[in-house]
């Protein structure tokens, strides 16, 4: 069982101004962060920590903090950022402990939706990213683009093939792939909002009053429907999520399409994470693009 060193746990106290806490309990169920519940005389907090060279949890502030520019907290809550340390390169992160429940997914739905809205109406003229991030722990390019297919293609979509060997997928049909993304995109008017960017249901929850709570973000402006099309990759996400959001944003001619296209990226990514079954899915995808 890891802990946190007597070193860590004095910096968090110094940074919070408390004195030792109650209990440090470490939090178990993802694989790329050390996690804690940490609680002191009048507040609980979760607490995350990465001993990767990469600035993750940098990363995941930073997100965390623009992501809640624009909820209405009534329908969705996003943790706030208590504090963010860097301890000898070893990162940690303290955010909001929130307690979930199971309940019906309405008011995330909603939330996501409010979210979504309200950032596309702040009038952002630029898809992208203004810093490196990660999608996992692999690299998410930073950058800006005014055309989303060129964006989507040359921020997201190319740079995971060129991860992947090339003995998984050959130049030609790499490149074929491409240019059938780019065709199926080209009459698509995407609305460009800030979204979540790693939507799947281990990443959504709903709180005690049955708000939805989105967290563990991989932030990027981008067409709306990329969250939407993520959510079906796995699975969890009910019926009442689905019509809550629609309100806000009916379904789109031809989104059934751009959801394989969409999620294209999430398999690439995990087949140059894992391996595995997601190479052979990469293979499913790149046909059902291809027979588009």
């Amino acid at each position: 069982m890891q802990k946190l060193s007597p070193i860590e746990v004095n910096e968090i106290c110094n940074e919070l101004g408390e004195t030792y806490p109650k209990s440090i309990d470490q939090v178990h169920g993802g694989d790329i962060h050390s996690a804690w519940q940490i609680e002191f005389s009048n507040k609980k907090l979760f607490l995350k920590r990465n001993i990767r060279n990469k600035k993750l949890l940098e990363f995941e502030k930073f997100c965390l903090q623009n992501l809640r520019k624009y909820i209405n907290q009534e329908n969705i809550i996003i943790p706030e950022v208590i504090a963010y340390k860097n301890i000898k390169n070893i990162e940690i992160l303290l955010i909001d402990w929130i307690d979930m429940q199971n309940f019906d997914q309405k008011k995330l739905g909603k939330g996501l939706g409010e979210m979504h809205l309200k950032s596309a109406e702040s009038n952002p003229n630029m898809f992208g990213f203004p810093v490196e991030g990660f999608i996992g722990t692999t690299d998410q390019k930073k950058g800006w683009d005014e055309n989303w297919i060129d964006c989507f293609l040359n921020l997201r979509i190319i740079p995971q093939l060129l991860i992947l060997e090339s003995k998984i997928l050959d130049t030609e049909t790499k490149n074929k792939v491409k240019g059938k993304i780019k065709s199926e995109l080209l009459n698509h008017k995407p609305i460009n909002s800030l979204v979540h960017g790693d939507l799947w249901s281990g990443n959504a929850g709903i709180d005690k009053s049955g708000r939805g709570v989105i967290f563990d973000p991989a932030s990027w402006w981008a067409d709306n429907e990329v969250d939407i099309a993520m959510t079906k990759l796995f699975g969890g996400f009910r019926k009442e999520f689905y019509e809550e959001y629609h309100k806000i944003f009916p379904i789109k001619n031809g989104f059934e399409k751009r959801t394989i296209i969409y999620n294209f990226y999430h398999i690439l990514n995990h087949a140059n994470m894992f391996g595995g079954g997601y190479l052979k899915q990469v293979h499913d995808y790149v046909r059902a693009i291809l027979n588009m």
